[in-house]
């Protein structure tokens, strides 16, 4: 069994060449990378504190698990052990599903779904599923994950039609670009190594760790606003923007007010 845990046991290495910076590190700009994680989590927690005095434990929970796909990221790339690479996967896996149980639409659950409970109890033995298919394969799980957000690009669509706010279509659409942007680092990472190794600039992947942290910055007061207008109806929803609304580049978060008007 030592074997999972030894460094290059993993099924998976990234372009970046390994040990060329550190003798303890395989991966460095990959590991170092992870630390817009622990960036992501803390702000997501201060900004949105109207909303954590409501509802701590989903942006908690949510936050927690986002600190630890940062820790399992960064032990991953800095030993691309097989362990590590289940934890980095598992860990994303877990985190989406916390945020398909807490925050996931009623007026989106199937047909076949009552109530938050039995949503749950579905999310959940899917997840377990998918942990114990993980094993099989672990190659294929990050491409699984990756097809999730085609799901979440689905919903946004959806909610957007309902609504007018402009400043929830300008944080959807930086959301978007930046998972644009990061999906393609991802993939110029896996397929394309051979070219960006040859100009020495083998790094698309630790892009991918920053841009899709940025976009999850734009993503979680998306999805928190659309819970508050569902789920809160006493409070009204409202964008605003960290540290000024007049700045062209700024971090949005939801702030509540007491009457709920539709969006």
């Amino acid at each position: 069994m030592p074997n999972i845990f030894s460094y290059q046991s993993a099924e998976v290495d990234w372009c970046e060449g390994n040990f060329e910076r550190s003798t303890v590190i395989a991966e460095y700009y990959n590991t170092i990378s992870n630390v817009s994680f622990f960036i992501l989590s803390p702000a997501l927690l201060y900004l949105n504190r109207q909303y954590r005095q409501q509802r701590a434990l989903p942006l908690y929970f949510f936050s927690g698990l986002l600190f630890c796909v940062g820790i399992f990221s960064m032990y991953f790339h800095m030993t691309l052990s097989y362990v590590g690479q289940l934890l980095d996967e598992l860990s994303i896996l877990w985190t989406l599903a916390v945020a398909y149980s807490f925050w996931y639409p009623r007026v989106h659950f199937p047909r076949c779904i009552k109530s938050r409970k039995h949503f749950f109890w579905l999310t959940g033995i899917t997840t377990v599923v998918s942990t114990l298919m993980s094993f099989i394969k672990p190659a294929f799980n990050a491409y699984a994950l990756n097809c999730i957000a085609f799901h979440l690009l689905y919903l946004t669509w959806c909610e957007l039609k309902k609504c007018n706010d402009k400043r929830v279509h300008w944080t959807a659409a930086a959301m978007v670009v930046c998972w644009v942007l990061a999906i393609s680092s991802w993939i110029s990472d896996r397929w394309l190594c051979g070219l960006w190794q040859a100009i020495n600039f083998p790094y698309f992947h630790s892009f991918w760790h920053i841009l899709i942290a940025m976009s999850l910055l734009y993503c979680c007061p998306l999805v928190i606003y659309f819970d508050v207008k569902y789920e809160m109806p006493s409070f009204k929803p409202k964008l605003g923007f960290w540290p000024s609304d007049s700045w062209p580049v700024a971090v949005p978060y939801v702030a509540l007010e007491e009457s709920h008007k539709q969006c």
